[in-house]
């Protein structure tokens, strides 16, 4: 069997009724023929949405074709365990020129027994936000079931929630159950667990004089919802040629790397398979067997079998470093 390569994926573009149009400008993405590109989904083993490799001699191929095929040399043997064929997390660009809707997203008990699959958490990398852009992350005091509803009820819902303005650089997780909102003008990276769950609280009327509004998800929503304050801005301090921690929960690791000289990347101790998305810059990925480009808006997925690596950059160029947790860390 041919040795395992990074791998690359054609995106997949999705027209939303809050999408913008920064995917081709900033990263160069052509999304003709839709008129908006709100997410373009980079990594996905989605049912239905799986995404296909576009490099090498394994091009055609979609990711869960692959790990079916290579199974721990592609995933790590204790991913493939765990999760199988279904690839376990959803890489995402998501680009707004209206506000997302007011919603929530159950975690793993909930989502396995409603919709067998996983729950969704996620984080959120701002790479461009227009002067004042915002998002809506949590209630900004603890509050309780009939607090809320009345103001869902009166469409002021936002009243009750933490508001954030956001710069490029910006970090945020969301767990299960937290009520957030995207604001307009942002463009941003999205990390999540493999689910396209979401639970629809409130969305600013739109559709509602066409008869055309998108289904909410009220009564869905109770069980799932956490009601206490929450702030889940992650503060770090960027480290020149050094891996930052960004988020380390049960879903997934993500890493910030920026560098200007080349960094030697040792992924033995992992047993998963790695993630590199390009916020900025280019790099060459050098492995045992040849050497991948790398270019900001690109998703690179490199197997478990491939635990040494050389990131040799064109300058300054950054990467989110993405793999699955230890069991227990």
């Amino acid at each position: 069997m041919s040795s395992l390569y990074p791998l690359k994926f054609t995106p997949l573009f999705r027209e939303k009724v809050w999408g913008g149009t920064r995917m081709k400008s900033l990263f160069g993405k052509d999304f003709a023929p839709l008129p908006n590109c709100g997410e373009s989904w980079e990594l996905s083993g989605v049912d239905g949405s799986e995404s296909v490799a576009s490099n090498g001699f394994l091009e055609g191929n979609t990711i869960n074709e692959l790990a079916e095929v290579y199974m721990g040399d592609l995933v790590g043997d204790r991913v493939y365990s765990d999760h199988g064929i279904s690839f376990p997390l959803l890489f995402k660009f998501l680009d707004t020129c209206e506000p997302l809707s007011i919603q929530v997203h159950p975690g793993d008990a909930i989502a396995r027994e409603r919709h067998n699959c996983s729950g969704k958490a996620e984080m959120w990398y701002v790479l461009e936000a227009d002067p004042g852009a915002e998002l809506l992350l949590g209630f900004n005091k603890d509050t309780d079931p009939g607090e809320y509803l009345h103001h869902l009820q009166n469409k002021t819902l936002q009243q009750l929630l933490r508001r954030e303005k956001v710069k490029p650089g910006d970090v945020f997780y969301i767990p299960p159950g937290q009520v957030h909102g995207i604001g307009a003008g942002i463009t941003l990276c999205e990390i999540q667990q493999s689910s396209d769950i979401t639970y629809r609280l409130y969305d600013w009327d739109r559709g509602a004089e066409t008869g055309k509004a998108r289904k909410l998800h009220t009564e869905e929503a109770m069980d799932v919802i956490d009601f206490r304050a929450g702030d889940q801005r992650i503060t770090y301090s960027e480290n020149l040629n050094r891996p930052v921690d960004l988020v380390n929960s049960h879903a997934f690791t993500t890493r910030l790397i920026s560098f200007d000289s080349v960094i030697e990347s040792d992924y033995v101790f992992v047993d998963s398979f790695v993630v590199y998305v390009c916020i900025g810059g280019s790099a060459t990925i050098s492995y045992p067997g040849g050497k991948e480009k790398l270019s900001k808006g690109e998703t690179v997925l490199l197997p478990a079998e491939l635990n040494s690596v050389s990131l040799i950059p064109d300058g300054l160029c950054s990467l989110l470093e993405t793999y699955l947790p230890q069991k227990g860390s």
